[in-house]
């Protein structure tokens, strides 16, 4: 606050008192002398010197201000405003503690009437108990017949058929579904449990739970959102913004009612998760009204023959699921925002899906993370932009950059579900099941493009977008490579979504890829890769885009899709996981053999679900076909040794390697490594006492230093054939794609030149010590070392086997 007085202009007294001051003492300003610095703060909190020297020559009223205390202005400025952001934010979170608090509170209250209720049962069953147990076996029949015959004298009483034009009959329907809703969304009409990891804080999402044991699969969630309950009532009703399942959704018609509210039929189709399965739809009666306390509730259920009311007639390629009473109760907050309550409960016909994907249909989690969390994630995002809390890169703004991740996703969904009204024709599909979690996956196919990706169909996808975009009739498989550039965009509120540019940089390597190899640009959308994140389902999505890259391009999304199921556990013969041993032979297509047992009692798995788009001309679709075929099997084949070479049982870094098996192969080769080191070097590399069988193994993949192995061939390049678990992450590889690394590119020119005048040395004595130096990885990353030995290994025989170095005290520079 400034504190001002009047100055008499004609009293050269004061205008001297003023000259003489001391700049360092507190200086009042006049109202117009803080106009004009607050102005100037306005445009730039932190002017320099020069520009306060030039604020005072230009604002005559401040020329009796010395440039230091303008300094000191500046300062106390900024830090007021900095005192009241923190007083803003601490009585932002104090409101939503109070808030959280409140939900924390009515949630205990509805537990301990859950316990009460659950005590009052357990002693009643006690006391039929004890009844039955003093009776005769004749008397306890004659009860059972007895009460079977009063059951059968008074049925549950069913709802009446309602007049499918009557709007009385539809209210009395909105009605009974707002009072079950209610039941779920505040009392104990459901058993809810709170999902694992969801706890309650400022900045958390909100208290989740699920159900036990209830017809269908449900969930629940409970949030606070700094909106006012209308924008969250309009915002959740507009379900195709926010659900991205959703395919459509239509209302039928709308009829008001007599208590202010309003009551929709409405027909909804959400995509099937694979190709495996048909899509869902609905046909549903919406109730919108208000109660006593001024909460919004926005309920529905579906109308079927047991409900009564108008049914909608079914749709082809569509299986008809049943909502029950679901929906929204929004509560306005003190102090502004909302409190939101989200039931989703829904029966999705599981028996009518293949066996290995009815836990998809049958899990709450997913219906949690699908649909129930991502409405309160959605609602969250949006009061964030509205409040200014997000920034975004690029210009754009937040309801564009949406918008184009929506587009991105119904277009990867409508190429899995393939729709024939869409004009969709099916050439058959194939299900994949892996056993790794999906975040793992998805996470090693976004940072490691090139393991499974074709650049040539790369160039065909972006040739596409040009004005003559079929220059490039059908793409060459195993064209030149390309290295990927990730540019961030946007991601939403808890990260578990991110929209990205990737810029694609090709390298041509003969006369005719000049022409092609220029830089590409994909828009990508990854989610999912959270591994902490239960029942969540992982994705990564992307499209080709053109260097413009307008709001309204056209995108063709392709990519993968990877939905944990619930885990099981599985045979010795059911395992389908590579040990050590088998991932040195994943050339050969080696694999565990039937019969050596995985230690690991639970087994991951997962569906994951391969869609690719491609643009042709009519004269260019067979030859287009043929190429996708042939492209997206090798996709398959490609994921699929990444997803056997990564999966959790295997040795990695992000999980602690469990007892190697030992095949002969993999102890053999350690037997052979080792013993090559201790005759040429004189040295020993394991620390144990002459360690056997599968302890030389584990000792060496354990080993702290980056240990590898390259072949040695007659005029061809040295390519690497086995790492330990130091080297895989001194070269940021796996051991599938460890093949594909050769020595030279990971040396730089003086390694290469220290490596080459020493190689006969290494020959012939067997060994050589190569000075300290720097290398760089698989994903471009320069690595530093302070030693390196290289020695020969030699077989049984005493025949060269291969070439082995050790890089010492390894560390990314």
């Amino acid at each position: 606050m400034a504190l001002s007085m009047h100055r008499e202009s004609n009293s050269s007294g004061s205008n001297s008192k003023q000259q003489q001051m001391d700049p360092s003492k507190y200086v009042r300003y006049t109202p117009e002398q803080v106009e004009a610095l607050e102005r100037v703060y306005a445009e730039c909190p932190k002017p320099s010197s020069l520009r306060r020297q030039q604020l005072i020559r230009e604002c005559p009223i401040l020329a009796n201000i010395e440039p230091k205390q303008i300094k000191v202005w500046f300062q106390n400025r900024r830090c007021r405003e900095k005192q009241r952001k923190e007083a803003s934010r601490l009585q932002t979170v104090n409101r939503k503690l109070t808030a959280m608090n409140k939900l924390l509170m009515e949630e205990n209250d509805r537990l301990q009437k859950q316990v009460s209720q659950l005590v009052y049962e357990n002693g009643y069953m006690r006391q039929q108990l004890h009844t039955v147990s003093t009776t005769t076996t004749d008397t306890s029949c004659d009860s059972v017949v007895m009460s079977g015959q009063q059951q059968q004298q008074n049925p549950t009483p069913q709802h009446p058929q309602r007049d499918a034009n009557s709007p009385a009959g539809l209210l009395a329907i909105a009605e009974e579904t707002l009072t079950e809703f209610l039941g779920k969304a505040t009392g104990t009409a459901v058993d809810w449990v709170q999902m694992i990891g969801m706890k309650p804080g400022p900045d958390s999402i909100g208290i989740v739970a699920v159900s036990r044991n209830c017809s269908g699969v449900a969930a629940r969630a409970c949030g606070l959102v700094s909106l006012e309950p209308t924008k969250v009532a309009e915002i959740l009703k507009d379900r195709l913004s926010w659900f991205r399942d959703c395919r459509c959704l239509d209302v039928a018609s709308a009829i008001p009612t007599g208590n202010g509210g309003t009551i929709e039929l409405v027909y909804m189709q959400i995509y099937a998760p694979t190709t495996l399965a048909s899509a869902r739809d609905f046909w549903t009666l919406r109730y919108v009204t208000s109660l006593e306390d001024g909460s919004l509730v926005i309920c529905e259920r579906s109308l079927t023959s047991s409900t009564g009311g108008p049914t909608g007639r079914p749709a082809t390629c569509f299986v008809r699921a049943e909502m029950l009473p679901s929906g929204y109760l929004i509560r306005p907050c003190e102090g502004g925002g909302s409190i939101i309550h989200i039931v989703d409960h829904i029966d999705f016909d599981a028996s009518s899906v293949p066996e290995v994907l009815r836990p998809l249909y049958e899990s709450s989690k997913i219906l949690a993370q699908k649909m129930t969390m991502a409405a309160l994630r959605h609602i969250r995002q949006i009061a964030q932009e509205t409040n200014g809390e997000i920034q975004y890169t690029g210009g754009r703004q937040p309801a564009v950059l949406r918008a184009l991740s929506q587009r991105l996703c119904r277009g990867f969904n409508d190429a899995v579900n393939g729709f024939v009204d869409d004009g969709w024709s099916i050439m058959g599909s194939d299900g994949v099941e892996d056993n790794v979690p999906p975040a793992l996956l998805v996470r090693f196919l976004r940072e490691h493009r090139s393991e499974w990706a074709d650049y040539g169909v790369d160039v065909y996808s972006a040739a596409s977008l040009k004005a003559s975009p079929y220059a490039v009739p059908c793409a060459k498989l195993g064209g030149f490579p390309s290295s990927q550039v990730i540019l961030p965009l946007a991601q939403t509120v808890e990260h578990e979504e991110f929209l990205e540019v990737v810029r694609l940089e090709g390298h041509a390597f003969s006369p005719e890829d000049i022409a092609l190899s220029r830089d590409m640009y994909l828009l990508q959308l990854c989610s999912g890769i959270d591994e902490t994140t239960s029942g969540a389902c992982a994705q990564l999505v992307f499209a080709p885009i053109d260097e413009s890259f307008g709001d309204d391009a056209p995108v063709l999304p392709s990519g993968f899709r990877v939905i944990p199921l619930e885990p099981k556990s599985d045979g010795p013969t059911a395992t389908r996981t590579l040990d050590l041993a088998s991932a040195l032979e994943v050339g050969h297509g080696g694999a565990r053999p039937a019969g050596e047992a995985d230690t690991s009692n639970q087994n991951f798995r997962s569906v994951l679900t391969i869609a690719f788009q491609f643009t042709f001309e009519n004269h260019y679709r067979d030859s287009v076909a043929a190429m996708a075929r042939q492209y997206v099997r090798s996709i398959v084949g490609s994921v699929q040794r990444v997803a056997m070479a990564i999966a959790p049982s295997q040795l990695s870094s992000q999980m602690v390697p469990k007892p190697l098996p030992g095949s002969p192969e993999a102890v053999t080769l350690a037997r052979w490594i080792c013993r090559s080191y201790r005759v040429h070097t004189g040295g020993e590399l394991l620390q144990a006492d002459s360690p056997a069988g599968d302890a030389v193994l584990k000792q060496l993949w354990h080993h702290t230093d980056a240990i590898m192995c390259c072949s040695v061939r007659m005029n061809a390049s040295a390519v690497f054939t086995f790492a330990n678990q130091a080297g895989l992450d001194m070269l940021e590889t796996t051991l599938v794609a460890l093949q594909d690394i050769m020595l030279e590119k990971i040396l730089d020119e003086a390694g290469r030149k220290i490596l080459l005048s020493e190689f006969s040395k290494i020959m012939q004595q067997g060994f050589a010590y190569l000075p300290g130096g720097v290398c760089v990885s698989s994903m471009g990353r320069p690595v530093s070392y302070e030693q390196a030995v290289a020695w020969k290994v030699v077989n049984d025989e005493d025949s060269n086997h291969c070439l082995a170095f050790m890089f010492m005290n390894w560390s990314f520079v």
